[in-house]
């Protein structure tokens, strides 16, 4: 199974269509995720401040802002 993450900001418009496309695809595959809002966590919000929302997959960061959910579906396949 895959640690999936999704990491957040509070008012980010992209962060709805993120959290929709990585929940649909994560429930289609039988998967959890987790959110976490950067605006909480200093060392996130200065890493990632510019790039949310980020899909982190396995400790790592995989897509930023638009999520792809084929991509998505493929990663958490291999």
């Amino acid at each position: 199974m895959h640690e999936i993450q999704l990491l957040v900001r509070q008012g980010c418009h992209l962060c709805e269509a993120a959290r929709a496309t990585v929940s649909e695809v994560t429930n289609r595959l039988g998967m959890q995720f987790t959110e976490l809002d950067i605006d909480g966590d200093p060392k996130l919000l200065e890493r990632h401040h510019e790039e949310v929302p980020v899909l982190m997959i396995d400790g790592q960061v995989r897509d930023f802002w638009t999520i792809d959910p084929v991509r998505l579906e493929r990663l958490l396949s291999s």
